[in-house]
């Protein structure tokens, strides 16, 4: 008896070493810091100085002017949500340096920017503009946005933006003079911190992605349907990349990549280099000699640009590849410009060269043909876009 006694008495003990031990889980979760701003559901728009923002899962916003991140704040979109642009291009949606945009979609249930006009059309609200502090080659360490009016670069090249998953962008976009436009998504020095993952620019009314420097990568990119180009970069931009889709439609649109330097000095550092494996670029097929089609280049390479491509499927384009100016030449001749295993389906011209002084040259070496897959399925739809994109 006295030791089954001590044996019980010192079970009890240790249960209620154990007990008063313990933490609730509730109080050991961290919870994010509480934000002055309040988000409305029917009048969504202003800045966001402070703390984090989550919207509602599922909930339709309606975007009536400018939604701005500041510096410390961070705006979290849950799977499902909806935002509505109103107002054209006064309503947009601006991320500064320092500030961050988390958009958490599922390919079952993606998050969606788009109009809020019951007939729907290109340049209905402005598009996304994020604004990081990794380095670009304009000459100065930082510089303004051309629109939103935002600071961006810097020397953070690891920079976090945020998150954007499983996000589509419908309708945006605006074009207002040659140095002035509203993208489905402008990146502005953004750094490699950033993830962008499974995203879609639609029917928009300028390009679907435009990269303003920095170093941000990208996976699974969609661009379908927009009135200039469906990918382009300028300002030393030097991201890794794979799998982007980008479909010429809707009877307007230029190229599938437009990609610079630095248009006022083609020789500037950093110099744009990115990586891109497993692209697919689809042209306006017979409609290739339309007036509607300015330039109907595949893939426009010009003002210094490097780049390395591979396994590129090229589709009903006049021109499949295009170099234009000497720096640009001397990097094919280097082979720091250059796409391996390139695959050509109904492209009068694999190739086309220009110095520039205006005459040709010879580029047949920066691409090397071979049987390719692009983005995943030739033409068609990839296997990874099959569920939460639209317009194919």
């Amino acid at each position: 008896m006295k030791n089954s006694f001590f044996k019980l008495f010192g079970l009890f003990m240790m249960s209620a070493a154990v007990l008063t031990g313990c933490t609730k889980p509730e109080e050991d979760a961290p919870t994010a810091p509480s934000s002055s701003f309040v988000a409305d559901v029917t009048n969504f728009q202003g800045n966001i100085n402070d703390g984090t923002v989550t919207l509602q899962a599922g909930s339709v916003y309606k975007l009536t002017g400018k939604i701005q991140v500041n510096t410390g704040a961070t705006l979290i979109i849950p799977a499902g949500t909806r935002i509505e642009g109103m107002n054209g291009t006064s309503s947009y949606i601006a991320v500064a340096q320092g500030g961050k945009i988390n958009v958490l979609g599922t390919a079952a249930n993606p998050v969606i920017f788009t109009s809020g006009k019951a007939n729907k059309a290109p340049g209905d609200w402005g598009g996304l503009v994020i604004c990081g502090k990794a380095p670009i080659n304009i000459g100065s360490v930082t510089a303004q946005s051309e629109v939103a009016d935002l600071t961006y670069g810097g020397t953070i090249a690891n920079d976090n933006s945020g998150i954007l998953q499983y996000l589509r962008i419908e309708y945006a976009g605006a074009a207002f003079n040659a140095t002035k436009e509203f993208n489905g998504i402008s990146f502005f020095g953004v750094g490699s911190g950033t993830i962008v993952e499974n995203v879609q620019a639609f029917h928009g009314a300028d390009d679907g992605f435009e990269f303003f420097g920095g170093t941000v990568n990208t996976s699974n990119l969609v661009a379908i349907g927009n009135e200039d180009d469906q990918f382009d970069w300028t300002e030393g931009w030097s991201g890794t990349n794979t799998n982007w889709y980008g479909k010429l439609d809707f009877g307007k649109g230029n190229r599938g990549i437009e990609a610079d330097n630095y248009e006022f000095n083609f020789d500037a550092t950093p110099t744009s280099n990115p990586t891109i494996s497993n692209i697919t670029l689809i042209g306006p097929g017979s409609d290739a000699d339309a007036n509607i089609y300015t330039e109907n280049q595949a893939i426009k390479l010009r003002r210094g640009t490097k780049g390395i491509f591979t396994n590129v499927f090229l589709k009903d384009f006049k021109t499949g590849i295009d170099v234009e100016h000497d720096q640009t030449i001397s990097y094919v001749a280097n082979a720091t410009l250059k796409a391996t295993t390139v695959g050509f389906d109904g492209v009068a011209f694999s190739t086309n060269g220009k110095k520039t002084d205006g005459t040709t040259a010879d580029v047949t070496a920066v691409a090397e043909t071979g049987t390719a897959t692009g983005a995943g399925n030739g033409a068609a739809v990839p296997s990874w876009a099959t569920q939460w994109t639209i317009g194919f």
